[in-house]
């Protein structure tokens, strides 16, 4: 593994352990010739994904921009890092899991959504907005709308 901080190509492994519930394993490492310190993480990946975008441009799926826009749609909200890391995981598992290869945006929007909806209704109210590309605030009362349950008529 390459040192980020000198470029050299010989780094050493002084600590690894599981991570993100035990999905990965996260592997301390150091830099003889600089002496920086360093972590890297190592996940299994079953197969390459290409993300189909609605413009038709393909381009290799991303797990740290996947992982951005969640955490984004999570500021400073009451969720455990873990949770995260671990809702993350699932959603990457199961896109391998689909037995395809090509997967279009909008599938990866909607089990994100599904994922976020279960976790944390704010979340998932921010990751709507940029996802369904809400112009106005009118856009997000008729989501936000959709969220409520109807009221019931008074007796």
């Amino acid at each position: 593994m390459r040192c980020p901080f000198c470029g050299n190509i010989d780094t050493q492994v002084k600590d690894s352990r599981p991570a993100e519930d035990h999905v990965a394993i996260r592997r301390r490492r150091f830099c003889p010739a600089c002496g920086g310190r360093f972590t890297t993480y190592e996940r299994v990946q079953l197969r390459d994904l290409v993300v189909i975008k609605n413009s038709g441009k393909r381009e290799d799926f991303d797990r740290d921009k996947l992982e951005r826009s969640i955490r984004i749609s999570m500021q400073k909200r009451p969720i455990e890092p873990e949770r995260i890391d671990q809702m993350i995981s699932g959603i990457v598992r199961r896109l391998e899991s689909m037995g395809e290869t090509d997967i279009p945006s909008h599938k990866i929007g909607e089990i994100v959504m599904e994922s976020l909806a279960r976790i944390d209704t704010v979340a998932y109210v921010r990751f709507a907005s940029v996802y369904k590309n809400f112009q106005a605030a009118d856009d997000f009362e008729d989501f936000v709308s959709e969220l409520r349950p109807p009221a019931q008529p008074e007796e």
